[in-house]
């Protein structure tokens, strides 16, 4: 059992929730998850199974597309709705779309983020989170992030029986970015508190929302042994790479995880044998047209 299940996350759940259903399912250990949604988030949550589980990191590697709302008058201890009120200004009026659009074109390209107390992000060996539910407050990391759109997509509708102004959005980011964050960023540009009060991760790891399954289609399938249907085949999940496919005196030496002489000029290859990918390999920096081993993936069967 190897491959990629497109899964939907449902809100209420936790990534790591879904993980342990998907073992119970499927009655298979090697699973993993390729990047934390929260809870209170859902959509797309690509879940690594068997020899998948070696592309966990080239998955996490890919950048992300989410659409979300942004509510202006109030601030969370974690920047979204599950958190404590910790500031709040009841507006008499909604910033105009012009002003809050220049806000979005702050924060996009390459910028410095500085990841929520509320955060799974490691600090001297414990997470954030820990520090933040004990009440005490750390140095965090500033990271490095790029996002190349965080646009409004809904005109800014003003409640003024709560005082409040809301908008939609949809950011295309990098790995490691924190989206709450940039939410409540938006409000200090604004000079207004702010909080993220939805999200849904449209696309992650090349798989986009449409193509998704659920936790109970997953079930389905397996009691109607039709587990393809669901389960993404590594081959699949790896089409955009160039395939080598492989004489048996090389297989034998991938087998070895020896390195390869080939005709090619791609950076990197899937190396095939008997129409199943068994690894891939990298071009070497110092040698031309030799390839080593980068991910193996021999039990790929």
């Amino acid at each position: 059992m190897n491959g990629i299940i497109p899964l939907y996350k449902p809100r209420g759940m936790t990534s790591g929730d879904c993980v342990y259903k998907l073992r119970k399912i499927l009655h298979e250990r090697r699973i993993g998850h390729t990047g934390t949604l929260d809870p209170d988030v859902d959509g797309v949550l690509p879940i690594c199974v068997g020899q998948g589980t070696k592309l966990v990191n080239r998955l996490l590697a890919g950048g992300k597309i989410y659409q979300g709302e942004i509510t202006l008058g109030f601030a969370t201890t974690t920047e979204d709705l599950s958190g404590e009120v910790i500031k709040r200004v009841e507006l008499n009026q909604a910033p105009t779309a012009t002003v809050i659009n220049q806000a979005l074109s702050q924060l996009t390209g390459a910028i410095k983020q500085i990841p929520p107390m509320y955060s799974a992000v490691k600090v001297a060996g414990r997470r954030l989170y820990d520090y933040a539910r004990a009440g005490e407050t750390v140095e965090r990391p500033v990271r490095q992030i790029e996002v190349s759109q965080f646009t409004r997509t809904s005109p800014v509708t003003f409640d003024a029986s709560n005082g409040v102004a809301r908008f939609n959005f949809e950011v295309h980011c990098s790995k490691g970015t924190y989206v709450r964050t940039l939410a409540t960023d938006c409000g200090v540009i604004l000079g207004i508190p702010s909080v993220m009060s939805a999200l849904t991760r449209l696309e992650s790891g090349g798989i986009d929302l449409k193509q998704t399954v659920t936790l109970a289609e997953v079930a389905t399938a397996v009691d109607q042994q039709q587990l393809a249907t669901v389960l993404w085949p590594l081959e699949q999940v790896l089409a955009n790479l160039p395939q080598v496919d492989l004489t048996t005196e090389q297989w034998e030496k991938v087998k070895n995880g020896n390195a390869l002489s080939l005709t090619c000029t791609a950076p990197e290859v899937a190396l095939t044998y008997q129409r199943k990918i068994k690894a891939i390999y990298q071009a070497s920096v110092d040698q031309a047209q030799l390839y080593r081993a980068q991910t193996m993936l021999l039990q790929n069967d």
